[in-house]
């Protein structure tokens, strides 16, 4: 049975990818990792993350990781389900968390977090984009400037309802 991910397992998750990396990866850790990591939840339901390059060892690596450490990991990230502005890659929106050897993690850019999680609605959700402005990691102004950078770019969502996910934005982040 799998157990919430603290930040320990987390923690212990991002070691095993490490000592597993044959090749500089980066690793970028996504919604509740996230939260866990910066500090507004004690545990997530699981660890989600991207990586860029894609690491065939790191991906042979997670299995047992999970095994090991009963925790649930997916392969998601908001460029999944949103269009996300090109440059997100970079530490100045996506921060470096830790460098283990050849793995640099990073949380990946809040304001497509916080985008990501506006389009998806939920309230546990919501509540994530006000912790992430509580604490300065995005701007009202920045999630508005880089929803407009992204309209262009739905048709290649079709799930998003585009007047429906400004909506969603002018209300959390009121023009």
């Amino acid at each position: 049975m799998r157990e919430l991910a603290t930040r320990e397992r987390i923690e212990a998750f991002l070691a095993g990818l490490a000592r597993a990396a044959t090749e500089d990866t980066h690793v970028y850790l996504v919604g509740g990792a996230t939260a866990v990591l910066v500090g507004w939840r004690q545990s997530t339901i699981d660890i989600d993350l991207a990586m860029r390059p894609e690491s065939g060892a790191l991906l042979r690596a997670i299995p047992e990781l999970k095994e090991r450490l009963h925790v649930n990991v997916e392969l998601a990230s908001p460029d999944q389900f949103i269009p996300v502005s090109p440059g997100w890659e970079g530490e100045d929106r996506s921060p470096v968390v830790s460098r283990l050897g050849r793995v640099t993690v990073h949380h990946y850019d809040f304001c497509a977090q916080a985008l990501a999680k506006i389009e998806r609605g939920h309230a546990r959700d919501l509540a994530d984009v006000q912790e992430m402005r509580a604490r300065g990691l995005i701007s009202p102004a920045e999630v508005r400037r880089r929803f407009r950078e992204m309209e262009p770019e739905f048709y290649r969502f079709p799930a998003i309802d585009p007047p429906s996910f400004r909506r969603a934005v002018e209300e959390v982040f009121p023009p």
